[in-house]
Formats: C-alpha cells, sequence, structure tokens
C-alpha cells in the first residue's frame, strides 16, 4: 500500500479523533491532544500505513508477534488510568512504542517494557530524542522493577493470568490497566493500589491479544 501525504494522515489523525475517540466517551483533553500529535502511522508495519487510524489492531512497525490496540480501545485505558504529568509510567507490550509516545506527550516519564526484538528496536528508533522515554528488551511478566516503582502501569494486550508482578511494581496510589481474560469475557480492568490493598474495577469489554507470558502453561492428563 502506498504511504500517504503527511497532510492526509493529520486529516486521518483528526477524523480518528473526531469519529472514533470522541464518539466514543473519551473526553479526558489531555489524551485526545496526544491522539491528535502523535502520528501512529509511524509505528504501524510500512504494509498497514494506510490503515493507521482505522479502530482496527495492526502490526507493529519491526514486530514478529505484536499488534498495536485500537485507537479507541488505548485511548478509553489511558483515559482510565488519570495519568498526569511527572508521573512515573510503565508500558507493557507496546510494540514500536506508540502508546510509550502518547505517555511521554501526556508528560509521564516512560519505561517502554517489550519482549520482541525487532518491536523493541523499532522503539529505540522511533522515541529516540525523547528524553523521558526508556525502552527496555526484557519478559513482559516480570515487568521492570528495578525502575519504578509506577505511578501508572499500562498493560497493551490482554492477559489470562493475574499480573502479580506488575502489581507489586505499583506505586501507592498506582494505577494498573489492561485487558483481563481470564473470565468468559474479556474485559479492560482498572486496578488501584492503597493502603487497603488493591481493588479492581471493570471498565469495558473488548479483545485483545494475549501478551506472552500472561498465558496458562499446558498441563497434560494421562
Amino acid at each position: 500500500m502506498a504511504v500517504t501525504s503527511a497532510e492526509t494522515q493529520q486529516e486521518r489523525r483528526l477524523a480518528m479523533v473526531n469519529s472514533q475517540l470522541r464518539t466514543g466517551d473519551v473526553v479526558d483533553r489531555e489524551v485526545l491532544a496526544a491522539f491528535l500529535e502523535t502520528p501512529r502511522e509511524r509505528f504501524v508495519a510500512p504494509d498497514f500505513v494506510a490503515l493507521a487510524y482505522l479502530d482496527r489492531e495492526v502490526p507493529a512497525r519491526g514486530a514478529k508477534v505484536r499488534q498495536l490496540l485500537p485507537p479507541l480501545s488505548l485511548a478509553r485505558m489511558l483515559q482510565a488510568a488519570a495519568v498526569k504529568a511527572g508521573d512515573r509510567a510503565l508500558d507493557v507490550g507496546g510494540g514500536s512504542g506508540y502508546g510509550a509516545a502518547l505517555l511521554d506527550y501526556m508528560g509521564a516519564k516512560v519505561v517502554a517494557l517489550e519482549s520482541d526484538a525487532g518491536a523493541a528496536a523499532a522503539a529505540r528508533q522511533e522515541l529516540a530524542g525523547k528524553p523521558n522515554v526508556e525502552v527496555v528488551e526484557d519478559p513482559l511478566d516480570g515487568g521492570a522493577a528495578h525502575l519504578g516503582p509506577f505511578d501508572v502501569i499500562v498493560v497493551e494486550g490482554a492477559f489470562r493470568l493475574c499480573p502479580k508482578a506488575l502489581l507489586s511494581q505499583l506505586a501507592d496510589g498506582g494505577r494498573l490497566v489492561g485487558v483481563d481474560a481470564s473470565g468468559v469475557t474479556s474485559q479492560v480492568a482498572l486496578y488501584e493500589k492503597s493502603a487497603e490493598g488493591v481493588s479492581r474495577r471493570a471498565l469495558f469489554e473488548t479483545t485483545a491479544e494475549v501478551l506472552d507470558g500472561f498465558q496458562p502453561g499446558v498441563s497434560f492428563a494421562f
């Protein structure tokens, strides 16, 4: 597919914000501004650039397996996470760095954790020059404890196992948002840490690929 002009991509970004995000209950001005100003086409696999602003998963640039979440799902997740300037954020499984770029625009200090080597390399390239973003190539389920604790953790995919290691890396008052696929239906859930422990609240139903490290092991019966 041919790469479209920068002007056309800007028009598509504006259409995405107006026709997808605003009509999908995304009202946070910082979230809307981040999506309007961050060029998603830079983070999409080259053959899928023309699909960059559709509300669908697309392969991440450089990735072997990683997909970028649909814009509306990611926007609603970031809105629920209540990202504030200065927050320490961990972006888990964000592929080529689109989610990390959004968090950076919103003023967070970001650790982008990716296990897909090609996607991590693309993220380093696309996020170069952003001093508040660090790309770490490591297993997703282990998090990045040595760089935490984190005020915000965004899991850009689904988990069938409770992300215990990630939850343990939340700061007091920290929020984790991701797609909980452990039940009958997959739903975005928000976890919040307080002095009383960690609470969980279901937000909306959606689907996403289960991230590596968050699938139950295969068992055999004889």
